[in-house]
């Protein structure tokens, strides 16, 4: 049985934004470290998402959903 394909697409006010561009954008402000596990907490009402790398603290920091 060949896997679903999901799409996740989050929609708050004007924000459209799906969930690879969320996690492209997390990436790109994290930077090119090595990335084995990521959280991402989506604030649409602040229209931000803040990100944890590894599980480690201070591997954490935000970015704008709003281009």
């Amino acid at each position: 049985m060949a896997a679903a394909k999901i799409k996740t697409e989050l929609q708050y006010g004007s924000l459209s934004i799906g969930e690879d561009k969320i996690v492209s954008k997390a990436k790109k402000a994290y930077g090119k470290r090595d990335i084995k596990e990521l959280n991402i907490y989506v604030k649409p009402e602040e229209g931000k998402a803040y990100y944890v790398v590894n599980n480690d603290p201070s591997n954490s920091g935000s970015f704008d959903l709003y281009d």
